[in-house]
């Protein structure tokens, strides 16, 4: 059974270093994306030797484009957000629909909380915190902190 092991192991990785994809060509390796000033510029001089239209496409597309220099921005998550169990507890805390320990734990009491926290805001009590229910239990994730003294001065 070890012999046939091996020999599979052999196998695939003879296969994975000769490659099974496909072959390029010298000719396809040395060819870069050309700009369009380069195309223009090839379509004019048409009657000019093939080595010449390489070095003016190599010249035209060493210069930056603007599209280079345009900076990017990271693209955002993808799907809506997922609450953490403990930020759910915690925002349920807050809203006054959850008095157990947030221990990042959904059970019985979060779950309770939880629909009655969805029928207190006209949604669907399944339990469940969807993207809707979640729009509203986030804006009691951190709430702004009301001081019962009145500050000295």
């Amino acid at each position: 059974m070890k012999k046939y092991l091996l020999i599979i192991a052999v196998m695939f990785f003879s296969f994975y270093m000769s490659g099974c994809g496909k072959k390029q060509t010298a000719m396809e390796e040395s060819q870069e994306p050309m700009s369009m000033e380069a195309m223009s510029v090839t379509g004019a001089n048409a009657q000019t030797a093939p080595e010449a239209k390489a070095y003016e496409s190599k010249v035209e597309t060493a210069q930056p484009s603007p599209v280079s220099q345009a900076k990017l921005e990271p693209l955002p998550p993808a799907g809506p957000y997922k609450p953490k169990a403990t930020e759910i507890q915690a925002a349920l805390k807050n809203a006054g629909f959850y008095n157990g320990p947030i221990d990042g734990k959904i059970g019985h009491k979060t779950k309770n909380a939880i629909e009655e926290f969805q029928k207190a805001n006209g949604l669907k009590a399944d339990g469940k915190v969807g993207t809707k229910t979640w729009a509203i239990l986030s804006k009691h994730l951190n709430p702004v902190p009301v001081s019962s003294k009145p500050s000295k001065r």
